[in-house]
């Protein structure tokens, strides 16, 4: 097991299934569809071994003067029929043998094509579906350290790789390994000596294919990470377009791209290089088999050892043989490139889950919330916040003020256990309760939380609003919207609340974006409500209309207000002044006005500028 503390959060890593573990476990509901598709295949290809013995049949005993060298019981069949000169005399027969068994193929086929298909879609499905839900339940501090564009590589690019080589690679082993055995059993029967030669470069082919295996499996590696690397870029950029925009970064973004692409294109044709020699090798090899069986088979048939129709019989089974080995000796290496893809999925589901204290607990979330000597730090750095202690009284509202990293965020995300605060290291509650022992989604569906760069899905206004629940009434979506001053700008708008909201909200201004997620938290109804400087994009005069509205509208919930702003603080029943993670002065804004210290300062400032107005 591998432990990453992320801030306090035990990014635990828990015991890696295996490869084969894993993949089992995602062919649940598909196996029937797999079992089906083996059955055709194996079907298949015995039917491809009846054709040449039929082609044998013909040319050594009814075209020719062999014996007829088949079992008994085809034998009396035979002679119940008329003999081989009823064969010879209707040589139409052996020709609709030949196409009855390419229909029995066909159909056999149909069903191996089919089955195999809705096992790779119920394959695919299911792993899409469980990585998407494991993703959903991992730690906060898991998506901070895991890039975007890497993650959704993992799911898309990894997950196909995966998808292919257990319905078509492995499909291939199942029917390689089949044609070898009925075929080498045919073969034998025909002629041993000849048989030992067309096996001799097997284990050739298979040797230098474990060779090359581990060489491969390297730069495949390599590959898909620089891939994963090269999705981050483009997915930063698209979503970061109006910073490239603004600040004319568009040639500096094109040449990070392509230098990514470059180193990119340059691992892949190193890997093709490599493949290239694989092949070729592979290629070669299986036409100087073909040549000795062609040379060796002609001297038997020459010497009598072999008849006409055996040797034709034995080139078609080797035939059939040849292109399987090859493609044997692919698969050995393409195991290579989905192992590490499996490898890659493994990574993210075998991390461990977030997960509640055994027997949580869903108290009434209207209680007092105490910070306890809280001490909180990041992989990053040195601490965030130090031995902080300090008491949110139930139904009022609290402010923190702090200059930036001072650590007025980390309070909010331990609150809503977003990160976990590590053992020693202090402990929050509330209403006595400590929030480790409450169940977290009963947690956070009690505490509203409006950050200040709020995210907004492309769906509608109104959408966006109601989401946090379903099918919410357009009239307590629109009361939120007024309490949160936005119904009117909303309005404007020529689809009113059906105007689509662009990728990250780029269709609305900052201050509306603010305003659309404090709307949002106001249909959440949470008895604790957080402002984390949510307020920072509308102007004073509009910050205040909010605050009043929230004043009469809250009613008895818990209001915590985070922001750099004086005048959205001055009037909370209680602030809290927080610097480089310690608690510097706490009282009502007249008790910190009467102190000389920080909020002193900061007001003062405040007030000689353009804020006086506020």
């Amino acid at each position: 097991m591998r432990d990453n503390i992320n801030g306090g959060i035990m990014q635990t890593q828990t015991q890696k299934m295996s490869r084969a573990q894993l993949i089992f476990l995602f062919l649940k509901g598909s196996k029937r569809y797999y079992l089906l598709a083996m059955l055709g295949s194996m079907m298949v290809s015995l039917m491809e071994m009846i054709t040449p013995q039929i082609i044998r049949l013909t040319v050594d005993s009814v075209l020719g003067s062999e014996p007829l060298n088949v079992p008994a019981y085809l034998r009396a069949v035979v002679q119940q029929v008329g003999g081989v000169d009823m064969l010879r005399s209707h040589l139409i027969l052996l020709a609709e043998g030949v196409v009855l068994v390419a229909l029995c193929t066909a159909l056999f086929r149909y069903i191996n094509i089919v089955s195999n298909a809705k096992a790779s879609e119920t394959f695919t499905c299911r792993i899409r579906n469980m990585l998407f839900a494991h993703i959903q339940r991992l730690p906060f501090a898991w998506h901070m350290k895991n890039q975007t564009g890497d993650i959704i590589q993992r799911c898309t690019s990894d997950v196909d790789t995966v998808r292919n080589f257990v319905t078509d690679q492995f499909m291939n082993v199942v029917r390689i390994c089949i044609l070898l055995a009925l075929s080498l059993t045919f073969m034998v029967s025909m002629n041993f000596k000849l048989s030992i030669v067309a096996m001799v470069t097997f284990p050739v082919i298979m040797c230098y294919s474990l060779v090359f295996h581990r060489k491969i499996s390297t730069r495949f590696t390599e590959c898909d990470e620089s891939e994963g690397v090269l999705s981050t870029i483009a997915q930063e950029n698209l979503t970061g377009v109006r910073v490239v925009r603004a600040f004319g970064r568009e040639k500096y973004e094109k040449d990070r791209f392509e230098k990514q692409n470059n180193i990119y294109t340059n691992l892949w044709m190193r890997l093709c290089k490599l493949l290239s020699i694989f092949w070729g090798t592979g290629d070669l090899v299986s036409c100087l088999q073909v040549m000795l069986i062609i040379v060796i088979g002609s001297v038997l048939c020459v010497h009598g050892e072999m008849t006409a129709g055996e040797f034709i019989a034995f080139i078609s089974y080797n035939s059939l043989l040849t292109w399987p080995v090859r493609q044997l000796g692919r698969v050995i290496a393409d195991m290579s490139k989905a192992g590490v893809s499996i490898d890659r999925i493994n990574y993210i589901m075998s991390c461990q889950e977030e997960h509640d204290m055994p027997h949580p607990v869903e108290p009434d979330m209207h209680g007092d919330i105490v910070f306890d000597h809280v001490t909180f730090s990041y992989d990053e750095g040195g601490k965030v916040l130090d031995d902080v202690s300090f008491t949110i009284p139930a139904g009022k509202t609290f402010a923190i003020l702090g200059s930036t990293s001072s650590g007025k965020s980390t309070l909010m995300y331990l609150l809503n256990r977003l990160y976990d605060i590590p053992e020693g290291c202090g402990r929050i509650t509330i209403g006595g309760v400590d929030i480790k022992d409450i169940k977290g989604d009963y947690l956070r569906s009690n505490i509203g939380m409006c950050l200040q760069e709020p995210f907004l899905f492309s769906r509608t206004i109104g959408q966006n609003i109601g989401i946090t629940r379903a099918n919410m009434p357009m009239d307590e979506i629109r009361r939120a919207a007024s309490i949160a001053c936005v119904d009117e700008a909303i309005t404007d708008f020529s689809k009113g609340y059906d105007t689509i909201v662009g990728e990250r909200g780029v269709t609305l201004s900052g201050g509306q974006k603010q305003r659309t997620a404090i709307a949002r938290m106001l249909t959440q109804r949470a008895p604790i409500m957080v402002f984390d400087d949510s307020l920072s994009a509308v102007d004073a005069d509009t910050d205040l209309k909010i605050r009043t509205q929230l004043k009469t509208n809250l009613g008895s919930s818990t209001v915590v207000l985070i922001s750099h702003r004086v005048t959205t603080l001055m009037s909370a029943d209680c602030i809290l002044v927080l610097d480089k993670g310690k608690v510097r002065q706490i009282g009502t804004h007249e008790e910190l006005m009467a102190q000389e210290g920080i909020y002193r300062s900061i007001f003062e400032m405040q007030m000689s500028g353009s804020e006086v107005s506020a």
